[in-house]
């Protein structure tokens, strides 16, 4: 089962309500492409930003080893370490942008693949929005705070010993 998370475009003028058309769901895990293909897989996603810093710290980074007198082993080692963070902070990247654009994450889902999540995510949107009361949405309560006992030393649970017990 994968993980999706859903993110809500913000309104276009004239608007009054967000477009379901429009959401984007962005699967949690490994991204093979952009594993493999970095650079190019952020482009394709329209990543500027990821993508400009990604270029700068590779020339960063190519610079520094240069001066460093660095293998040609170590610099294949770093890229190859760089690009499976790449691949495994991929969604990350994608929400961070996102969240940059003005998107809202509006919820998280789970299916066996993209299109069940879809369709999941969706029939609890429509019920939600159709009737809240119905669909057994409560507004959350004030939080409980435990008060402790008179007696702190009554609190303590686990390995401590009681004071005057034997052993």
């Amino acid at each position: 089962m994968a993980v999706y998370t859903i993110h809500e475009p913000p309104l276009r003028k004239g608007e009054t309500s967000p477009d379901p058309d429009r959401f984007v769901l962005v699967r949690d895990g490994f991204y093979v492409w952009a594993f493999l293909l970095g650079p190019v897989w952020m482009a394709w996603r329209r990543l500027w930003l990821v993508l400009v810093l990604y270029v700068l710290a590779a020339i960063g980074a190519e610079v520094l080893l240069r001066l460093a007198g660095a293998t040609a082993s170590m610099k294949t080692l770093i890229a190859l370490a760089v690009a499976l963070l790449v691949g495994l902070e991929a969604a990350t990247l994608r929400r961070w942008t996102l969240n940059r654009r003005g998107w809202k994450n509006i919820g998280v889902v789970v299916g066996d693949d993209r299109e069940s999540a879809e369709r999941r995510f969706f029939a609890d949107w429509i019920d939600n929005r159709q009737s809240p009361q119905q669909a057994g949405l409560v507004k959350p309560q004030t939080p409980v705070v435990a008060r402790m006992s008179a007696d702190p030393g009554q609190d303590i649970i686990g390995l401590f010993p009681e004071s005057g017990k034997p052993r």
